[in-house]
């Protein structure tokens, strides 16, 4: 049961990585440095003053440059690829005990996935509206974009069952929408 816990909430933070790359892993470091998450041993490193420094500067940093004009595309690009490997480790650093065989798989599975579909859909979402609004609604979106990471991460780490469940479901919701996208397309070959 603590290893289902664990994945859940490795998940639920690994969407919000989707969303910015630093938010989940600062609330993260300020939830283990409180005593209110405990990481995997490899990983007790997030919760140090130093990595609480670094995920707040890096945080500051990557909320701002969402709010420069083209800058923003450009960080999706570079995000996209990132994201999934951030989700991985932030899945892999606060799942429980269990063969490393089976810690990397979840992780790789379930974080890779859940980071990699929710930077996906705010990447679709960010060429959207450039196209539609010149860039004039990205600020907006960024907004959205920054609030859904730290709600998502703070619930993930207060109700982590019913954040995941709640996460796993909108993935699950997403991944049919793109299959029906995908079957509606005509062939082009």
């Amino acid at each position: 049961m603590e290893n289902l816990l664990s994945l859940l909430l490795g998940v639920s933070l690994s969407a919000a990585v989707g969303f910015r790359i630093f938010v989940p892993f600062l609330v993260m470091s300020l939830a283990a440095s409180s005593g209110n998450l405990e990481l995997a041993p490899s990983f007790a490193w997030i919760g140090t003053p130093t990595a609480l420094f670094m995920f707040s500067a890096a945080t500051l940093i990557e909320v701002a440059a969402y709010y420069i004009p083209w800058v923003d595309e450009l960080l999706d690009i570079i995000a996209t690829p990132i994201a999934v490997i951030a989700g991985v480790i932030t899945t892999y650093s606060v799942t429980g005990e269990m063969s490393p065989l089976l810690h990397w798989t979840a992780s790789i599975l379930a974080g890779g996935t859940a980071a990699g579909l929710v930077q996906g859909m705010t990447d679709a979402a960010r060429l959207t509206s450039t196209a539609t609004t010149g860039g004039l609604g990205n600020p907006l979106l960024s907004t959205m974009e920054l609030l859904s990471s730290v709600v998502l991460s703070v619930l993930a780490i207060a109700l982590p069952i019913l954040t995941g469940i709640l996460v796993i479901g909108i993935l699950f919701y997403a991944i049919s929408l793109i299959l029906k996208l995908m079957r509606r397309r005509p062939d082009l070959g």
